[in-house]
C-alpha cells in the first residue's frame, strides 16, 4: 500500500511501524522452516532430538501470529464475516470498522493488555526457563502477547484515523477485500 500525500504525518507514521514490524516478522517464516526442516532430518536420519530446536520453532510461530497480527490487520487480511458489509457504501464500511475498532479492538486489546500484565511481569521477575531444558527464555515469549497489544493498539490509532478520513471524504475508501462465495 502506498502512502497518500493526504494522510497525516501520524498515520503515515504509524502505518510505517506496523509495515517494518510486518515485513520483518515475515522472515521468521523461512527461517521457521529451515529450522523445522533441519529437526526432521536430525531426527529421522541421524537419530538426534533438540528440544531447543523444537521450541525455536514455537517460539518463531507465536512470535509470527503475535507480531504479524498489525500488519494482518493494516492489510485487511482478518477474516470477517461480510455478509452485510461487502453491500455497503464505502462510507458504511468505514462507519463499520470505525466502530469495530473503537468497540472491540480496543477493549480487547486493552483487557488483554491489562490483564496479562502481571503475568508477564512475574514471568520476568522469575526469569521463567523452560520446564524440558530447551530455551531458557519463557520470559521473552510471554512478553509477545504485550508486544502483540501494543502493535495492535498502534495499528488501532492508525485504523480510527483513516476510517474518519474516509467518512470524511478525503482519502480514498478500500474496495471490500473479499471476494464473493459462489
Amino acid at each position: 500500500m502506498h502512502a497518500n500525500p493526504r494522510e497525516p504525518r501520524l498515520l503515515r507514521w504509524l502505518d510505517r511501524v506496523t509495515e517494518l514490524v510486518g515485513r520483518a516478522i515475515s522472515w521468521l517464516v523461512l527461517v521457521m522452516m529451515v529450522v523445522q526442516f533441519a529437526i526432521v532430518v536430525m531426527r529421522y536420519v541421524i537419530g538426534i532430538n533438540s528440544i531447543v530446536m523444537q521450541e525455536s520453532v514455537m517460539y518463531m510461530h507465536a512470535a509470527v501470529f503475535m507480531l504479524g497480527a498489525a500488519w494482518t490487520l493494516r492489510h485487511d487480511g482478518h477474516v470477517r464475516v461480510d455478509i452485510f458489509y461487502r453491500r455497503l457504501s464505502d462510507k458504511g464500511r468505514a462507519w463499520i470498522d470505525l466502530l469495530g475498532t473503537l468497540f472491540l479492538l480496543l477493549p480487547v486489546m486493552l483487557f488483554i493488555g491489562v490483564s496479562s500484565f502481571a503475568y508477564v511481569m512475574t514471568s520476568w521477575h522469575i526469569q521463567e526457563r523452560s520446564p524440558d531444558g530447551g530455551i531458557p527464555g519463557v520470559f521473552v515469549l510471554k512478553s509477545l502477547i504485550l508486544a502483540m497489544v501494543v502493535l495492535l493498539l498502534i495499528q488501532a490509532v492508525a485504523q480510527l484515523i483513516r476510517q474518519v478520513m474516509r467518512i470524511r471524504g478525503l482519502v480514498p475508501g478500500n474496495e471490500p477485500a473479499h471476494e464473493e462465495m459462489v
